[in-house]
């Protein structure tokens, strides 16, 4: 049935929206998720609205003009000088004759030229005015798609849609990933487009799951080739047997007139032809109806030729009699091509099953059931009936279904399927948990966070998903190449039919038809089409096996090119909390007597530096005592009474102003120092009795991903708001060779600019909100999948585990990866300009070679298979 989606207003069928929300008892249908998140905030706003809102056409005069429509919904709007600024600027774009902003429908309404501005200039003016635009971005699964040429065809018919803003279609995943504006377009637009181009997106019903779907519809697809290819390998066989009877020596045990020899070869290959082989008359006509070609117009005409060749030499042999040379005919050729490309077509459908293992795998680490408490009794429910907010019972052994915070309980958790840590993490009330790791040893209680689409395992699976959806620059030449393909082919065929006609010997007709056939059989654009995506998609699931998040292609592509790499310090290269490092005690106290003071002094203290001093204590399992009274210094240090005695902590200025000897410490604190670590004096009645230093100590790793790096070539550079003693000492530790030192988050893309300036490709690697325009602004970014949400946004890449050694796996992948699409594409280029000058015949004057239709199919099959089965030695790929 037919809904409207109350937000942006767009008719779409019940069973195509993509979201619902329960509001006052009624079930409202959304086109897109941002229309339904827009809805829940203030519902009333839109069901406010009786009437639907009707688009205005475009004046006279803007259709005179080439006025196109285009409405967009706005956010971030707070008052109607926002929309008023918005307005002004759209209105001043050259090419806009027309602009309007409604505040209360976070809407904008443009009627522009499109050959003077684009939407992408409205996005772009909309962004840098500080508000943002809804966009949409959709997986579509596509069915029917044969080759290369089916790719460009689907993605012109979806680019050319109003509101689509960029359209990708991936030939190995058999997916196309939509860029839309929700008010302008949706998905029966696009269904209607493709099936317009000849083909169909997998639809489901409601509640049903698409990735399923489309696992049962791959798999009937296969089932239902094995049967074609057993059924055709059974038919073909005997006609063989037929047309070496004689040679076989069978005439001398059942003498078969050639008449009807001839007749019952027909009888034989007509099923094959029209039945096991009508997949690629449909693919034809559709691809004729639109006034173009593809791979299924370069099998039905070959075939086809040979078929009908044979027909008319099997009921009028005279007019093919020559010189004393009988007519022969080619059912054989004809069975066996149709056949040995079904098989070629079955081992291929086969071995992309593999290439998609990693997505396979990410979707069966999800739990099936949670146990939750609902009025106050344990219920095991659907996952996908958990909400947020949900208080879920996880006991040993069992998945952890949805993410979480721990509320009572402790255990230990296998987490290494998301982060690739084989050891078990330690968990405890406040500790966040993630759906899909396994609870090891206790039972614990946690409050549901993130459900359904929101988990990190469904962030993962969606970004996995579009990273193999996306195309690498190389990728597009490839596709370039061939929607050109099939017609040029098409060309060199006729071409070497006519000079075979006319120049070549007798029988000529016979050799022009079957070179022509040659031609066009041995031609194969799915190795082209296949050639770079396989690789992306094993590429991308391996670094997720390993817990790299490859956005998409492009980064993959770019990742191998890189030669400098800037680290933010801290957090990155740095745990990004303070521990003690040293503690120095005079000869008449002990090193815990100095912890003891300092730390009892601290207790309760929320100062970093303090919390990072009682934690020293308990790994020291020292047992504390509370302050008699503390007194903070601002900017210097803390005074207190502890057990009797008055203790000072604190920088020297502390020491000075409380007139303190230290007796040999203040060297031994500059030397600290040097190493861009904090000292602080401990005294104890005036006297002082140590230091203890604290500063943000190494990740585990970081020395040795710096080392590999510089093994690369690739110059490392830090990034720190700290001053240039404390950066350059912890340089040091590193083996980093550039500085960038007291450097302001607000300038830290600047300085990445800047090493672009000097002709460097940048990777920058971060995990803060400070770090996103940096992540941004370098040629690959590199988020730390411990940080923020807002950097991981912003980044290429995300190494789920934090390990900076992630770095140099993911750049080595990279290098695989590409390395692995140059040897596809060779071989895929190599294999078709060797192989159809050869069908067409350059060989014969020379050394009397012809290829034989049969074995031009075969070799067509094996390229495919080839270039699919060099993209999976990927799945070989070793971490360093």
């Amino acid at each position: 049935m037919e809904v409207k989606d109350p937000v942006c207003k767009m008719t779409i069928e019940d069973t195509d929206a993509v979201a619902t929300s329960e509001y006052k008892g009624s079930t409202y249908y959304f086109c897109s998720k941002p229309c339904k998140e827009s809805f829940e905030k203030s519902p009333e706003k839109y069901l406010e609205e009786k009437e639907v809102e009707k688009k205005p056409e475009p004046s006279e005069s803007d259709k005179a003009a080439g006025g196109k429509r285009l409405d967009l919904p706005i956010t971030g709007m707070s008052c109607a000088s926002c929309a008023s600024r918005i307005q002004d600027t759209l209105a001043s774009l050259d090419g806009v004759s027309e602009a309007s902003v409604n505040f209360a429908a976070e809407r904008a309404t443009v009627v522009y030229d499109p050959l003077k501005v684009s939407v992408d200039d409205f996005l772009k003016t909309i962004k840098d005015l500080g508000y943002g635009a809804t966009v949409a971005k959709q997986i579509l699964p596509i069915k029917g798609m044969t080759c290369a040429s089916c790719v460009s065809r689907v993605q012109k018919a979806l680019s050319s849609l109003d509101g689509v803003l960029s359209a990708s279609v991936n030939f190995a995943t058999e997916k196309a990933t939509v860029e839309y504006i929700p008010t302008q377009v949706g998905i029966r637009e696009f269904k209607k487009a493709v099936k317009d181009a000849g083909y169909d997106i997998v639809s489901v019903e409601r509640g049903e799951d698409i990735v399923e779907k489309e696992k049962r519809e791959r798999e009937a697809h296969y089932q239902k080739l094995k049967t074609k290819v057993i059924t055709g390998a059974l038919l073909t066989l005997p006609l063989f047997v037929l047309v070496y009877w004689d040679k076989l020596g069978l005439s001398s045990l059942i003498e078969i007139p050639r008449q009807t020899n001839f007749l019952i070869q027909l009888i034989l290959e007509t099923p094959v032809q029209f039945w096991i082989g009508w997949q690629f008359y449909t693919g034809a006509i559709a691809a004729a109806r639109h006034r173009t070609t593809n791979m299924n117009t370069l099998i039905a005409v070959g075939t086809s030729a040979a078929y009908i060749y044979s027909v008319i030499a099997t009921f009028f042999p005279s007019l093919f009699e020559i010189k004393g040379y009988s007519a022969e005919v080619y059912f054989d050729t004809a069975a066996a091509i149709i056949v040995l490309i079904l098989l070629g077509r079955l081992l291929e459908a086969r071995a992309k099953g593999h290439t998609s293992e990693a997505i396979k795998k990410l979707i069966g680490l999800q739990a099936k059931t949670a146990r939750v408490i609902r009025n106050g009794k344990e219920v095991d429910i659907p996952v996908e009936e958990v909400e947020i907010g949900d208080i879920v019972i996880v006991r040993p052994g069992e998945k952890i279904p949805v993410d979480g915070i721990i509320k009572e309980g402790y255990s230990s958790v296998d987490e290494s399927m998301i982060t690739g840590e084989s050891i078990p993490v330690e968990k405890k009330p406040g500790d966040t948990v993630i759906g899909a790791t396994i609870n090891k040893t206790g039972s614990f209680k946690f409050e549901a966070t993130k459900v359904g689409r929101d988990t990190m395992l469904a962030q993962i699976i969606n970004m996995v998903q579009e990273a193999q959806g996306s195309k690498p620059p190389i990728a597009r030449l490839a596709d370039k190449i061939a929607s050109y393909f099939v017609p040029a082919v098409m060309g060199i065929a006729t071409i070497t039919f006519i000079i075979w006609y006319f120049f070549g010997p007798a029988p000529a007709f016979t050799y022009a038809i079957l070179n022509f056939i040659a031609v066009l059989i041995i031609a194969c654009p799915c190795a082209l089409g296949l050639a770079t995506p396989t690789s992306i998609m094993v590429g991308t699931g391996k670094g997720a096996e390993n817990g790299i998040l490859i956005r998409s292609g492009e980064a993959l592509e770019t990742a191998h090119k890189i030669n400098a790499i800037v680290f933010d310090k801290t957090g990155t290269l740095t745990k990004g909390e303070p521990s003690v490092t040293d503690i120095i005690a005079q000869e008449s106290v002990s090193e815990k007597d100095v912890v003891f003071y300092a730390a009892s002094a601290e207790k309760g203290s929320e100062h970093p530096l303090g919390e990072a001093i009682v934690k020293k204590a308990s790994e020291m399992e020292i047992e504390l005592k509370d302050p008699e009274s503390f007194q903070a210094v601002p900017g210097h240090g803390i005074k207190a009474v502890v057990a009797g005695k008055n203790v000072l902590l604190g920088n020297a200025a502390l020491m000075e102003d409380e007139s303190i000897k230290l007796n040999g410490l203040k060297e031994k604190a500059d030397e600290l120092a040097v190493q861009g670590k904090t000292p602080m004096f401990v005294t104890l009645d005036g006297k002082a009795i140590g230091i203890i230093s604290v500063a943000d100590t190494l990740k585990e790793g970081s020395v040795e991903a710096v080392r590999q790096l510089h093994n690369l070539g690739i110059e490392v550079v830090m990034l720190t708001g700290d001053n240039r003693r404390t950066g350059e000492a912890i340089a040091r530790q590193v083996g980093i060779d550039r500085v960038l030192a007291e450097v302001l988050p607000e300038d830290k893309a600047k300085e990445v600019k800047k090493l672009q300036a000097e002709g460097k490709v940048v990777a920058m690697v971060g995990d803060g909100i400070n770090d996103a325009p940096a992540l941004a602004q370098a040629d690959v970014g590199i988020a730390i999948g411990t940080g923020t949400d807002v950097a991981m946004e912003a980044a290429d890449i995300t190494l789920i585990k934090g390990d900076l050694k992630g770095v140099v796996t993911a750049i080595a992948l990279s290098k695989a990866t590409l390395r692995n699409i140059k040897q596809n594409l060779f071989w895929a280029f190599a294999y078709n300009i060797t192989l159809i000058p050869i069908a067409a015949g350059v060989l014969f004057p020379f050394f009397g070679i012809l290829l034989s239709p049969i074995f031009a199919a075969a070799a067509m099959g094996m390229s495919s298979v080839t270039v699919v089965t060099n993209a999976l030695r990927l799945r070989r790929f070793k971490v360093a």
